[in-house]
């Protein structure tokens, strides 16, 4: 059994409050952050091992699961090896268990939609990656991925691939619906297709694509419109956001508060019921403000905060103060399963092991890794 704090009282914590988010009633506010773990079948198809994985935070007492990235289409947008899919009846079928195991423990599961765009890796329906402009990423590709080397430079889609790819992202929203997903969430963070779209040292497009924000925002509503209208009224659909990105962790919108207004309201305007910010939910500027905190002001809708709240003195300021509604927790829960429950008990977490974030030899000894 997990270890007391000395003299420790039975207490709350307003993370262990049940609330009611985008339309969905949480037992509490403590979410699991998607977390990429390339265990799916060669095919894309989840596995039991992951049903295992999900229904162990269910039962540990988180009251919201964010899947890992899941591919939405079968032209650019698979990024790992052994990443899960959901482009058609079969990939979609295979995510069920996932879905009865979170909701017999009396969790909500939301399914995360990615397009990796140029930083696809290991795509097994191409060859080549692409992305909104021939630009070779920054860095090198990821270890932890199976990659190596330089990243190639990718194709530019043209017009018609973008309109593919926004047909990707609402079919496949469509699947996760009628699989009995309680939402998706569109991710538009760390670099990732939309995102690339977003940065200006990424996309060189000079159509309607390219330019000022608002037109790099583009990709980012049109998805989000699709998505909405694919999955009707009363299914929520989220958007997570990231200033940083898996090959450029230090990079910040170049506009600062108010570009970061200009992102939040484009995806408010087109239909998201809410926002996610990826690695930001402890970071506090001046007087106290923080990028959830803006975007919760500015767009009116609920947000998710995500960055070292599994803290219970910052995950405690965060809700108190206002600055995000809901709480996902990544490394603290690889490292503690059942948070929720030992937060309420008042017992000791466990510290992360980052033994987990070795490399991947082998699908054999597939580990779990925290989503950049």
């Amino acid at each position: 059994m997990p270890a007391t704090r000395p003299g420790a009282l039975p207490r709350t914590h307003p993370a262990l409050k049940a609330a009611r988010f985008a339309g969905l009633e949480l037992c509490n506010r403590y979410a699991v952050a998607p977390m990429t773990r390339v265990s799916a079948t060669e095919d894309g198809r989840a596995t039991e091992e992951m049903a295992a994985y999900y229904t162990a935070y269910a039962e540990g007492g988180f009251g919201l699961l964010i899947t890992e990235g899941t591919y939405t289409d079968r032209a650019f947008s698979q990024g790992y090896l052994h990443q899960p899919g959901i482009t058609d009846e079969a990939q979609a079928a295979a995510w069920r268990p996932v879905v009865e195991g979170a909701h017999a423990a009396g969790a909500r599961v939301v399914l995360q939609l990615m397009h990796a765009g140029a930083v696809s890796q290991g795509n097994r329906f191409r060859d080549r990656a692409a992305g909104p402009s021939a630009v070779r990423p920054l860095g090198e590709q990821l270890a932890k991925y199976r990659g190596s080397g330089p990243w190639p430079v990718p194709m530019e889609l043209t017009r018609r691939q973008i309109a593919e790819a926004v047909h990707g992202f609402a079919a496949a929203a469509a699947r996760a619906r009628d699989v009995g997903f309680d939402g998706v969430e569109i991710h538009a963070a760390n670099g990732y297709l939309l995102d690339q779209f977003l940065t200006p040292y990424t996309n060189l497009r000079t159509d309607d694509y390219g330019g000022g924000v608002e037109e790099r925002l583009r990709l980012v509503r049109e998805v989000t419109a699709e998505v909405r209208g694919a999955t009707g009224a009363g299914f929520p659909v989220g958007v997570r956001f990231s200033q940083g990105k898996i090959n450029d962790p230090g990079w910040r919108w170049p506009g600062g508060d108010a570009e970061a207004e200009t992102v939040f309201t484009a995806a408010a305007t087109a239909g998201a019921d809410y926002l996610h910010l990826a690695g930001s939910g402890r970071d506090w500027f001046p007087e106290g403000r923080t990028l959830p905190a803006l975007a919760r002001t500015v767009t009116g809708l609920p947000v998710i905060a995500n960055g070292g709240l599994h803290q219970e003195a910052v995950a405690r300021r965060v809700l108190d103060e206002g600055h995000a509604d809901v709480l996902a927790i990544g490394t603290g829960a690889l490292a503690n399963p059942d948070l929720p429950r030992r937060v309420a008990a008042g017992t000791v977490q466990a510290a992360f092991d980052p033994q987990l974030l070795e490399p991947l030899a082998t699908l054999d000894n597939a580990r779990t890794y925290a989503n950049a």
